[in-house]
């Protein structure tokens, strides 16, 4: 029987030494997780999660260990702060099985008041946890807690087989709140990112399946998809964002002819304003499925067309591709990133675009981005041989079928001209198979 409690008494059942489970940032329950950190007397609580997205004590408590399989700016803070704070690597759709493995005596989640039939949408949030929440939910031993709150929109998922939502009568404990979900502040794009998107604009034919990550040269790439003459588009994405929906605000996406799951835009998450949570309530027109079906490389090689657009944090001249780490230390994560570059390498009529700015400033000194070869400690975010395009604002490289040699005069022709001439030498080093890096 569901107990109706709020946010303090539900926090109470949970024991100082436990374990918890919740999702993926916009799937956590706010007001529930506050209500865990205002307790000071945990001895040994155990939370996995990934990109924090609510401002709670509970982490910084003695007797708290947060394992995040993504971090995010909560996440850098905690740790930076000297939080007990632990990275997993893991493709997202590896965490629904790690999640089985962990078997948490308590999972959480935020979801949509019951409707009438006493479903709870899941929201803005599908991810890898649905199993495990009703699994923890079917099981006496284990405890599932759904905070509900109306400023949550209700979504859907497709069918009986993918149903996105929690009934009230798998819920342990249920808690009512005022939270809202975190409005993510959209950063206002640059020339560098027009120009990217520009260049990237050219892979995309009309009638193409797309993939965007967050950022602003993803949604200066959106921007100008919806301005420009192309149409018939469709969505196969991790994350929905405001740049998705002012494509389908446009009339640019209609979701046909995609080879799966025709006439819905797919996601497995939503993160962005206030305007687009609104716009998603009750919105026929996007289907929340869980991770392991959304970033299945197979699944994502089976859309018409596929042509997916994701960042980088720097390249070397052999196509490795640095994405989640700055200097060997973890900045973000793994996420869908390697499945959306591997998912379209097995047609040519798919492709995947890695887009990134040519240089960063660090101390006030200009670097590229783009490398001879990484530095010791450096960690690797997607292999060499599944890269296909890399983009920045000078151009774009096609590296699948190169050599290294030929690889690093193509990336060297989109670099920034001050360093062009030292990724020419080093690819020069780097003919038949030799290293590029000097003794």
């Amino acid at each position: 029987m569901t107990e109706h409690l709020d946010a303090a008494a539900a926090a109470a059942r949970i024991n100082p030494a436990d374990t918890l489970g919740m999702p993926l940032g916009p799937g956590q329950p706010p007001a529930f997780l506050q209500a865990l950190g205002a307790r000071e007397d945990w001895t040994d609580l155990r939370v996995s999660g990934a990109l924090l997205l609510v401002g709670t004590d509970l982490f910084t408590r003695p007797g708290v260990h947060y394992l995040s399989g993504f971090f995010g700016p909560f996440e850098r803070y905690l740790r930076d702060a000297g939080a007990n704070v632990s990275f997993a690597p893991a493709d997202f759709r590896r965490f629904a099985p790690l999640l089985e493995q962990a078997r948490q005596r308590v999972m959480c989640t935020v979801a949509a008041p019951p409707d009438a039939d006493g479903w709870c949408s899941l929201s803005l949030h599908a991810g890898g946890t649905i199993r495990e929440l009703r699994g923890a939910g079917a099981d006496p031993d284990r405890l599932l807690v759904v905070e509900v709150s109306e400023k949550y929109p209700r979504t859907f998922g497709l069918g009986e087989t993918h149903r996105h939502a929690i009934h009230v009568d798998e819920i342990d404990i249920l808690i009512r709140s005022e939270a809202a979900p975190l409005a993510l502040p959209e950063a206002a794009t640059s020339d560098t990112d027009d120009a990217i998107a520009r260049h990237a604009g050219g892979f995309i034919r009309d009638g193409a399946t797309l993939q965007t990550g967050i950022g602003t040269i993803p949604s200066a790439i959106v921007a100008r998809l919806a301005a420009g003459d192309g149409s018939g588009y469709g969505v196969h994405t991790e994350m929905f964002t405001d740049g998705l929906m002012a494509l389908h605000e446009a009339g640019k996406v209609t979701n046909t002819g995609k080879g799966q799951y025709d006439g819905v835009s797919v996601a497995t998450f939503a993160a962005g304003s206030e305007a687009l949570y609104t716009w998603l309530h009750e919105n026929a027109d996007i289907a929340f499925l869980p991770v392991e079906v959304v970033n299945a490389p197979e699944v994502i090689a089976a859309n018409r067309d596929m042509v997916t657009i994701n960042g980088a944090l720097a390249v070397d001249i052999h196509g490795q591709v640095v994405a989640d780490t700055i200097n060997g230390t973890q900045y973000s994560g793994i996420g869908g990133a390697e499945d959306f570059v591997a998912g379209p390498g097995g047609s040519l009529a798919q492709r995947a675009l890695i887009c990134l700015p040519s240089t960063a400033t660090v101390d006030g000194e200009l670097r590229s981005r783009i490398m001879p070869w990484f530095p010791a400690g450096s960690v690797i975010t997607t292999p060499r041989h599944q890269v296909d395009v890399i983009v920045t604002e000078y151009g774009v490289a096609e590296l699948e079928g190169l050599t290294v040699h030929q690889r690093g005069d193509a990336l060297a022709e989109i670099a920034h001209p001050q360093f062009r001439d030292g990724l020419r030498e080093a690819a020069e080093r780097a003919s038949k198979g030799r290293s590029p890096v000097l003794d």
